[in-house]
């Protein structure tokens, strides 16, 4: 089978995705993409180049699959009648209706409605996470019901009715060629291999780590953020404080170097305030990174139940900014362990592409046939 795979934005956990996808899929994947570069022109135009490039690919389409960041309405009119008989497809990375703005931003509702009208459009919509869907789904009638008349709230049914759930696939088993090296470490080290961006919190991560600093607990930093985002205004001061403890900063531009850190690291910090999936965050906890998560968003549903408060080790949740320095602050003067690199394996080892793909495989064939069929 041939899926055109659309994407926009090709970056970050997008590219993750689409390569994963590729690389593991039955399917021939043929990818139309563009560079992960100004997001809103993405969404505005980018249909345009992709119709362009779709145009290229002379293989006859079974189903086409578009990332969240596509004008999915805009690329079908521009390519018709091409693919008047093919399925299409979105993956739902995050979108404009819930991603949180900087304060003192307003929203500009003219990404939430390209979102909205792309999935009026799809066959089927895939939700990276069922946090993502009950916040778009939740948060859909407040939008719909903020226009002056003809709402359409009734499409809300329609919407539901074509929407699924599904983790993407991670690509962990090639962090398995790397050995640990974290035996060596001379004191503990706190991984942060998130986005510089408001909604990752990193001014909190940084308080947390001065307030343990201040404390006397010894520790050392490696700092992935991706060099895409501003750094925030607390870095110039973290670096003076922190200074030959930073054993790492800037992001890892390719995977041996990724790995390695990872596989240093023993304990991973998430400060986020909003989050669709937790791509870094479950790579750093399959190295054997013990993490530390703020009890909400879509983690619950990632880590299971048994670890929500092991009896034997360090908690996974913490509850608010003071409970997250005393729960790192217990296990970095050694009154609380961290997990063990196994039983952090499992708690995600079966969403390793080899496990994943066969499941959208089969919902991509099976959205065919029910397509054919009509």
């Amino acid at each position: 089978m041939n899926i055109l795979f659309l994407e926009p934005f090709m970056g970050g956990s997008h590219k993750a995705f689409l390569e994963g996808l590729k690389e593991s899929s039955r399917h021939t994947i043929l990818p139309v993409t563009m560079t992960d570069r100004h997001w809103r022109w993405r969404m505005n135009g980018g249909s345009v180049t992709l119709a362009s490039k779709s145009g290229e690919i002379d293989q006859n389409i079974d189903l086409v699959l578009a990332s969240s960041m596509t004008n999915l309405p805009a690329f079908i009119a521009l390519t018709n009648p091409r693919f008047a008989n093919t399925p299409f497809v979105m993956y739902m990375h995050e979108n404009q209706l819930t991603m949180p703005v900087p304060e003192n931003t307003e929203r500009d509702q003219t990404f939430a409605y390209i979102n909205y009208l792309s999935a009026l459009s799809a066959h089927k919509l895939i939700f990276s996470s069922g946090f993502h869907y009950d916040t778009f789904m939740s948060e859909l009638p407040v939008f719909l019901k903020s226009f002056a008349d003809y709402s359409h709230e009734d499409s809300i049914r329609i919407i539901e009715s074509k929407s699924i759930v599904m983790h993407p696939g991670l690509n962990l088993r090639e962090h398995d060629q790397t050995p640990d090296y974290r035996n060596s470490n001379e004191r503990p080290v706190i991984v942060w291999n998130q986005r510089w961006e408001f909604d990752k919190n990193p001014a909190m991560f940084f308080r947390v780590m001065n307030r343990l600093d201040d404390s006397g607990c010894e520790f050392d930093l490696i700092l992935a953020g991706d060099q895409l985002h501003e750094k925030p205004p607390e870095f110039k001061q973290i670096w003076k404080r922190y200074g030959n403890r930073i054993l790492h900063y800037g992001y890892a531009d390719n995977f041996e170097l990724y790995s390695k850190l990872l596989h240093t690291g023993d304990i991973v910090v998430s400060t986020a305030t909003y989050e669709f999936f937790c791509l870094a965050i479950m790579e750093a906890v399959y190295c054997g990174c013990h993490p530390f998560l703020p009890n909400g968003l879509t983690y619950p549903e990632l880590i299971p139940k048994s670890l929500h408060e092991p009896l034997l080790h360090a908690s996974v949740f913490y509850q608010n900014e003071d409970d997250l320095f005393k729960r790192l602050r217990r296990v970095l003067t050694g009154d609380t362990r961290p997990l063990p690199k196994s039983t952090l394996q499992r708690i995600n080892r079966h969403l390793d592409w080899s496990t994943r793909v066969s499941k959208f495989d089969d919902l991509f064939e099976q959205i065919v046939e029910e397509k054919a069929a009509m």
